[in-house]
């Protein structure tokens, strides 16, 4: 059963993106097709503010953008020495908290120690950090349509049809693809169990007018995998 993610491509240390692999596991045929691009904002007022931890309770990133931008920072203004030597146990003396697994993953990866990532999502996870520290936000990226959005879905409409799933990763990919998927879809838009990969991205498409078969209970591929084989069965199968 073939099946759609509105997602990039995120080789682990597999060497396949692990939600092909959950969704491959349980028989499903996943394909993935980017429908956001990112570009950076505000790097040099961001860059300064890292420099300087004794002004701030802690970091919190949202997703494995905010980490490159991080490392942008660090390689950009020549910091990756007083990085290593003393901002990163200064950062490390506070509260670092992450949105999901993947994003601990990398920012374990630049030396930070990490919290919060078992909160399942961003909304359960603001909760839990609003009650410890006072926040100042900055954007340091924002997103865009992927420029080959409706090329890459009209290729796949034409080779394999209409998905029996399509899931969503944010609110701004329901935005910028779900227009293209209806007119695509045509008449066989009633057929496909919509998912999301969270709540955040579920009352996206419920805005829309779409009903939401399935809600990952957490950010993974192994809970969205569960999630879209449930939805996917037939009434009366376990």
């Amino acid at each position: 059963m073939k099946v759609l993610l509105l997602k990039d491509a995120k080789e682990d240390d597999s060497g396949q993106d692990p939600y092909i692999r959950e969704l491959g596991l349980y028989g499903l045929e996943a394909t993935l097709i980017p429908v956001l691009s990112f570009e950076f904002l505000s790097l040099p007022s961001f860059s300064e503010k890292l420099s300087h931890p004794e002004g701030y309770g802690g970091l919190i990133f949202t997703s494995p953008r905010a980490v490159e931008a991080v490392e942008l920072c660090l390689e950009k203004d020549n910091k990756t020495e007083v990085w290593e030597k003393s901002l990163k146990e200064k950062w490390n003396a506070k509260s670092v908290y992450v949105v999901g697994n993947a994003t601990a993953s990398l920012v374990r990866k630049i030396g930070l120690d990490t919290e919060g990532e078992k909160c399942g999502n961003a909304e359960n996870l603001a909760e839990y950090i609003c009650s410890r520290i006072p926040m100042e936000s900055i954007t340091v990226y924002q997103t865009i349509p992927h420029p080959a959005i409706q090329v890459n879905l009209n290729s796949y409409y034409s080779t394999q049809g209409v998905p029996a799933s399509i899931t969503f990763f944010s609110p701004s990919g329901v935005t910028y693809s779900l227009k293209h998927i209806q007119e695509l879809s045509g008449d066989s838009m009633d057929q496909i169990k919509f998912a999301a990969i969270g709540p955040t991205t579920a009352r996206a498409l419920a805005a829309q007018g779409l009903p939401v078969s399935c809600t990952a209970d957490s950010p993974t591929p192994r809970a969205l995998a569960t999630g879209v084989r449930k939805a996917l069965q037939p009434p009366g199968r376990c």
